[in-house]
């Protein structure tokens, strides 16, 4: 797709939980993420507060990555989800949460931390490596299982990560539920086996000052 790496190298790396070293357990059900013991980092008040959270903020693990990236600022998880909530990213549901919904999302990473924010719900594979040389982070929509993306997805879409750098061979990825020391970051997938999980949609970030505003095409975007 490119020649050459396009590797964005000082982009850092957040899971969504907040003991990365404990993701797999805590995936496969090893270890209740209530367990975990730097939970009060995510600024929760309780590990129960945390433990609902955790399944659901692989966004904003995302958006923290680009904030330390070009603010060097990393808002505890627990606040920026607040801020999306209030910002229509989130809806909070009896039974589950909905999001996170590209378009608020997009205006929201724009209005509060000045980012270039463009809500993309369809965004072709091909296109990420031109984004990354432009000094672009997308977040992508992949199923989760793309921890070990020698499976074959039941879906695509579900789970987002950050997309870091591309060579002609592989996207690199940081994925916030990746397992440590195999797949969370700097992860190289395969063009072909990440287009199996890749439901082609996701939210571009930029630097500040490298756009006016959010761009949307769609209000309806999701995982």
């Amino acid at each position: 797709m490119t020649d050459g790496s396009l590797i964005v190298s000082s982009v850092p790396y957040f899971a969504q939980w907040a003991s990365p070293r404990l993701v797999r357990e805590i995936v496969s059900g090893g270890l209740r993420a209530a367990d975990d013991p730097l939970w009060a980092a995510y600024g929760a008040k309780t590990p129960e507060e945390y433990e609902w959270w955790s399944w659901r903020l692989c966004g904003v693990a995302c958006l923290r990555m680009a904030l330390t990236y070009w603010l060097d600022t990393a808002p505890a998880p627990l606040e920026l989800a607040a801020e999306c909530v209030e910002a229509g990213a989130y809806v909070k549901r009896e039974d589950g949460l909905d999001g996170l919904i590209y378009a608020p999302f997009a205006t929201y990473a724009t209005n509060r931390w000045g980012l270039h924010a463009e809500s993309r719900p369809r965004l072709p594979a091909d296109e990420i490596p031109a984004l990354l040389a432009a000094g672009r982070l997308p977040i992508l929509s992949v199923h989760p299982s793309i921890r070990e993306p020698h499976l074959v997805p039941p879906a695509r879409g579900g789970h987002l990560v950050l997309a870091v750098g591309a060579t002609e061979d592989h996207v690199i990825i940081h994925n916030p539920s990746g397992f440590h020391g195999l797949s969370q970051e700097f992860a190289r997938v395969p063009w072909p086996e990440f287009e199996r999980f890749y439901a082609e949609r996701g939210v571009v970030l930029g630097a500040p000052g490298t756009d006016r505003g959010p761009r949307t095409t769609d209000r309806a975007g999701r995982l």
